[in-house]
């Protein structure tokens, strides 16, 4: 075990200014929005009170411009969609129904019209939704079909003798399905449908589709459900919607990507229909980003909240008599200590998602542009985002829980905040994707242009695309130098000398990891690549696609942990969060020491002296973990639990 050197008194706020990033005044502004006695927390309302409240909320919002950060700025907007996303994320300290029906309201439906429409969809939408004069819905997940967007069942068949679109629900199953803002709000809804002219299915496309009149009845055609009650979130209007023939205009289609003349014509500036299909739902990569930054900040309420009880809970004596807090116990380091360094991992890397979406993305005021050239480091993007929402959501719903735990009883009352941010952020794993079909879409991903070599992401393509010649340069970029390297590193002894806390270790290890495990999957595809059953092929891989996607993710925080660090200047908050990404990285090693000794990179005494590393960062931490949990700058307003301020 290596030696831990004291750390000094450390200032919070300086932790909080690298924390807040490019984006620092939004969150400042935020910050002073939650001191809003209209946005006071509240519990154990009923469901119609939850959903009045929300809308009510969602008004102050928009006029305070709130809304307007990422929409272009000649109809109201900001073009700032890194202000946009970073407000959002802000918003999941509070309410956290607010924050899905402004999601929902200018992230998924604003959002399709943004950059799946045209001008003329924007000058016609933009400036009411942003406002509230128009709230709408966004209507893809179906009874039958949710993560597999591309099999949806809901058809829009171009009538060319009327130049109408016909909207319909074929069967039960093609139900829209968990709908925010249908149920009591709606009145638009951007509907996903097969587009089906002259007989022929163009692929799944989106339609802006009235479902409610000017005194809030349900249009023709449309049947509206209300999806009751849920586990949280009830101050979202969550609806079903049933299409019957239902017939909108030609013009409603939004046609950025592909459009229908009027005689029933379609036309295309991508004619690859996968390519298509892809680079629509890319242009939506923001709501997943937006989700992971959502969790992370309902984790960091829950943490301050554990954390500062954890300062005041007494709990048995020592031999002198006096009573002991329990933050003072290892048991309970080991419970909030390693969370909160994997939320700081996250943190600093959605920091860099969010810069990478608003530096990716084009300017909002410029001319709209039909095919636009894939901007650098787009795709990688995506696949981050993908990784990062999933495991980043995942950490929150497990976060979250281990604080109620270890708040005992106290934490089990509403009034302090845990059982409600359980209930409300459960759903995160599951919404704007499932965690393991973006873990999976993240392994293909790394096994190289998967939308070129895959076609549709099927089984079938994947175990295609590994017996072509594609798999050489996955070979060749995991394998070459790396394999002498990897010869080297394992040579016996050299990894038991290794320092603990030595950051190239760290570095080699996850990378090894990583490398490994897309190596191996890789050969493995390809050795079974002849077979009969491509499918049995590829789910008997499944597991190995998904641990390769959690390697490349863990690799993914830390070297934003690092990047991190570099951009904090003080010396003695610097060295704070060194140790904070020790932990994030030797609490991950731990956690896969079995996979690690397996395949020869720790010993059984280097395995041991992990754990006890782990132990003794969590006592090196535990005198500075109020400081760690303050310079997330959640708002006394907005952590509100009782508990927190015993």
């Amino acid at each position: 075990m290596t030696a831990l050197a004291p750390l000094e008194s450390v200032d919070a706020g300086i932790i909080q200014r690298v924390l807040d990033g490019r984006w620092h005044e939004i969150r400042d502004r935020s910050r002073e929005l939650a001191k809003d006695a209209r946005f006071a927390v509240e519990y154990g309302e009923d469901t119609e009170t939850q959903r009045a409240r929300v809308l009510e909320r969602l008004q102050v919002l928009a006029e305070q411009g709130y809304s307007s950060h990422g929409f272009p700025t000649r109809y109201g907007g900001g073009n700032e969609v890194g202000a946009s996303i970073t407000g959002f994320e802000m918003l999941a300290m509070g309410d956290l129904s607010l924050l899905v029906k402004a999601g929902v309201q200018w992230g998924l439906f604003g959002g399709a019209i943004l950059h799946l429409g045209t001008e003329e969809h924007h000058e016609r939408y933009l400036a009411d939704l942003m406002t509230l004069r128009t709230l709408g819905c966004f209507a893809m997940t179906e009874s039958g079909h949710g993560s597999d967007v591309a099999s949806l069942r809901t058809t829009a068949t171009y009538d060319p003798a009327a130049e109408e679109f016909v909207v319909h629900t074929p069967e039960p199953l093609a139900r829209k399905e968990y709908i925010g803002n249908a149920a009591r709000d709606g009145q638009l809804a951007v509907v996903f449908a097969q587009l089906i002219t002259r007989g022929e299915s163009q692929g799944v496309h989106a339609f802006i589709v009235p479902i409610r009149d000017d005194e809030h009845n349900a249009m023709p055609g449309v049947r509206i459900e209300d999806c009751g009650l849920k586990a949280g979130l009830n101050g979202v209007d969550n609806g079903r919607l049933y299409f019957d023939e239902v017939r909108i205009p030609r013009a409603n289609l939004l046609n950025r990507y592909g459009d229908v003349a009027a005689d029933g014509t379609y036309s295309t500036p991508i004619e690859n229909k996968t390519a298509r299909f892809f680079t629509m739902l890319g242009t939506l990569v923001q709501g997943r980003i937006s989700v992971a930054g959502g969790a992370g900040s309902a984790t960091k309420v829950a943490l301050a909240i554990a954390v500062r009880y954890g300062d005041t809970r007494l709990q048995f004596e020592r031999p002198d008599g006096a009573e002991i807090v329990i933050n003072d116990y290892l048991a309970h380091q080991r419970t909030l200590l390693p969370a909160l360094a994997k939320s700081y991992a996250l943190h600093f890397a959605q920091l860099d998602l969010v810069a990478g979406l608003h530096d990716t993305t084009p300017d909002l005021d410029a001319p709209l542009e039909r095919d636009p050239a894939e901007q650098p480091g787009r795709r990688e993007l995506e696949s981050r985002a993908a990784g990062i929402k999933a495991v980043g959501t995942w950490h929150a719903t497990r976060t979250i829980q281990a604080c109620r735990e270890a708040c005992g009883g106290a934490g089990y009352l509403a009034e302090n905040r845990l059982p409600g941010l359980k209930a409300d952020t459960d759903v995160f794993t599951t919404f704007e994707g499932d965690n393991t079909v973006l873990l999976q879409l993240v392994g293909k991903e790394l096994l190289t242009g998967y939308r070129d070599h895959f076609g549709a992401l099927d089984w079938l393509g994947t175990t295609r695309f590994v017996a072509d010649a594609a798999i050489e340069s996955v070979v060749e970029r995991i394998g070459g130098r790396r394999i002498l390297q990897r010869l080297i590193d394992a040579t016996p002894g050299r990894g038991d000398d290794a320092d603990l806390l030595d950051r190239a270790w760290h570095l080699e290890l996850f990378d090894f990891r990583e490398t490994h495990l897309l190596d191996t999957l890789a050969r493995r595809l390809r050795k079974a690549a002849g077979a009969d059953d491509p499918f049995e092929i590829f789910n008997a891989a499944q597991d190995h696609m998904l641990a390769a996607a959690r390697a490349h993710v863990d690799s993914v925080l830390l070297q934003s942990f690092l990047q991190g660090i570099e951009r904090c200047d003080d010396a003695a908050e610097r060295a704070l969060l060194e140790q904070v990404c020790d932990l994030f990285v030797l609490s991950t090693i731990e956690a896969e020491r079995g996979w690690f000794a397996e395949h020869g990179r720790l010993t059984s005494p280097r395995s041991k002296a992990v754990i006890a590393q782990v132990d003794a960062l969590c006592a090196a931490l535990r005198p500075h973990a109020r400081v760690l949990v303050d310079a997330f700058g959640v708002p006394d307003a907005a952590l509100a639990a009782p508990i927190a301020f015993s």
